[in-house]
This record gives structure tokens, sequence and C-alpha cells, in this order.
């Protein structure tokens, strides 16, 4: 089963989405025939990262409200990570464009890293407050998923995978996905948004069930079972 999954770095639900996908997955008795795969989405093509600027002043700017209604509104979002096991550190969060950390993303998929990359970059941009707009910050999490490093460099010197990272935005325009975290199961279903465990896991064993359905019964009569008694 392929599990397609449309997502940005600085989407907080998209985090808390991936926690509880995560959960229903390893309550799926098949999860070693799932194939997940992370599809690049920009919140904001066009967001400058600005040194300096807070994560709380800059949801203030895009909700006209105040930085204190910006940063009480972050402090639900942290409790809600919290309880999906997710420390989201806004006072540490540096508001960054994402396109680099995606192609990132693209590149450690060559190397089956994939999942881990997009792990790792979350956790840094929630949790430890990096940059993950810096080539420098990217690389040594590069360095630490084991990516090689003539292929990270080079990601930085040239526009290595910004194809790929356009061709998953313009599929998800032409699906239809407006927002984020978007989960596509198989081609055939979709689920929008950070949803109960509950919901991921029904819609895993729907896909499964119609992909690999058990044989209808006609008749049921005398049979033998496995243990040689026969009725």
């Amino acid at each position: 089963m392929k599990v397609e999954i449309w997502s940005d770095i600085m989407c907080p639900f998209c985090y808390i989405g991936k926690r509880k996908f995560e959960a229903a997955l390893a309550e799926f008795a098949p999860q070693e025939d799932v194939q997940v795969q992370w599809r690049s989405f920009e919140l904001d093509p066009n967001m400058k990262t600005i040194p300096g600027q807070s994560i709380h002043e800059l949801l203030a700017e895009r909700k006209g409200m105040s930085v204190a209604q910006g940063r009480q509104m972050n402090n639900q979002m942290a409790q809600t990570a919290a309880e999906v096991g997710l420390e989201f550190n806004f006072d540490k969060t540096i508001p960054a464009n994402t396109f680099n950390a995606h192609r990132l993303i693209h590149l450690a998929a060559v190397h089956g890293r994939q999942d881990a990359a997009k792990e790792r970059i979350l956790y840094a941009y929630f949790t430890e407050g990096l940059n993950v707009d810096d080539p420098a910050t990217l690389t040594q999490l590069a360095t630490e998923l084991e990516l090689p490093a003539t292929e990270v460099a080079q990601l930085f010197e040239t526009d290595a995978y910004a194809q790929e990272v356009r061709h998953d935005e313009y599929q998800a325009r032409q699906i239809g996905v407006r927002g984020v975290p978007f989960f596509v199961f198989d081609d055939k279903y979709a689920v929008s948004g950070a949803q109960p465990k509950e919901v991921f896991l029904e819609v895993l064993e729907k896909v499964w069930e119609e992909s690999n359905p058990k044989p209808t019964l006609i008749a049921d009569g005398a049979t033998c079972g496995p243990d040689g008694v026969c009725d």
C-alpha cells in the first residue's frame, strides 16, 4: 500500500499529524507492506527568513492580532503537540523559508532516508529552534543522517531537486490540496488534517481490505480442521 503525505516543515499540524498516523500504523498488522512517501508543500513559497523575527510576531502580523495573542495561540498549539509526545519550543522557533529543507528531504529519499530526514528537520525546527533555511544547519543535519557529503554540498551549489519539489506542489494543485497535512492512500482515498489515530487506522484497514479481499463463502458444510478433527 502506498501512502503519500503532503506537508510542510513549518506546519505544526503536519508534525502532529505525522505522530497520529504513526500511532495508527503501529497498530496496523501489515504495516511492513505500507510504503510512505513524503511530498513537498510550502505554506508560503514567498516566505523570507528574517533573522531575529519570532514566530509570535509573524503569527500576530498574519492574523492581525497582538503579539501576546500570537504567543497564546502558539502556547495552545504546544499543548496539543504535547498530547502526542512532541515538544514545541515556539520561543526558540525561527520562521524560515522551507524550500531548501524540502530539497534535502528529496535527496535523502534517494538514499532511503526520507522519513528520517523529515523527522529530523521537523524536530530541528519545532524543538531545537534551528534555522532550517540555513545551508550550514541543513548540512549538519545531513551529516547526522549520514548522507553523502559531496551530494549535500552540490545541493546548495546548484538547484538540485528543485524540480522535484515543484512537481510535488504541482501534483498538490492538481488534486485540490488546499491545506496540509494531506494523506492519499493508494491513489483512492484522501484524508485531510491531523485526524485522530482511529481515522487513519480505519482508512488503512479499508484500503488494505479492498486490495486484499477475503474469499467469499458461498456454501458452508462439513469441514475438517487443521487438527485433523472433522465435523
